[in-house]
């Protein structure tokens, strides 16, 4: 499938089903079943991975914070079902054109959160951090290609001591919501800047 070539292309409900359609290709496996284990936890909603990311094969985990209401299914209105750069929402289209900016192929990356399940409340609470980010090196175990993480957002950093021990690569950026732009607009014109600082360490020149 070919990639989008503009922001937000999950709000086409058609983009939707084509998405999920992809989702037994062998790349996605093991990440579906990692993705099933996390909604055994009670009221929660927990999106897929992309399958036009790179699955396990990726070279790059890009670590957010916590699912918004456009990955779910259930919410007022009806998100993607998936974490994506292509749902319906201001910090996906930032992360969309950023990661363009930056010039890391799609195809090398994964994206996640510390926080992996939405439960109705953009609010983190410390148990929820706390569990989330043990659940983060059972995810790169699933990754036998990965050399780097890029943790955005200071709350995604809170999963850097649960893969100080795999030999990887660590970058921190600035999250790409409209609050940090309007609050720290440089620090926020510099995020791709810094996500393409990660290229090196995943093989780009």
């Amino acid at each position: 499938m070919e990639e989008p070539g503009a922001p937000r292309a999950l709000s086409d409900p058609g983009a939707r089903l084509l998405r999920k359609g992809l989702l037994d290709a062998p790349h996605m496996r093991p990440l579906n079943e990692y993705a099933a284990g996390l909604r055994k936890r009670p009221g929660v909603e927990v999106p897929d991975f992309d399958p036009l990311d790179g699955g396990v094969d990726a070279r790059l985990l890009f670590l957010f914070e916590k699912p918004g209401p456009m990955t779910a299914v259930d919410g007022a209105r009806k998100g993607s079902g998936f974490i994506s750069r292509d749902n319906d929402d201001p910090t996906a289209e930032n992360t969309f054109t950023f990661m363009r900016e930056a010039g890391i192929p799609r195809k090398l990356t994964v994206t996640w959160n510390v926080i992996p399940w939405w439960n109705g409340s953009r609010e983190v609470k410390a148990a929820e951090l706390r569990e989330g980010a043990e659940e983060t090196g059972r995810l790169a175990g699933l990754l036998p290609r990965l050399r780097a993480v890029v943790f955005v957002g200071a709350k995604a950093s809170r999963a850097r001591p649960h893969l100080e021990d795999t030999g990887l690569a660590f970058f921190s950026s600035d999250h790409p919501s409209p609050i940090v732009r309007a609050r720290w607009p440089d620090r926020w014109r510099a995020i791709p800047s810094v996500w393409a600082r990660a290229g090196p360490a995943v093989g780009l020149k």
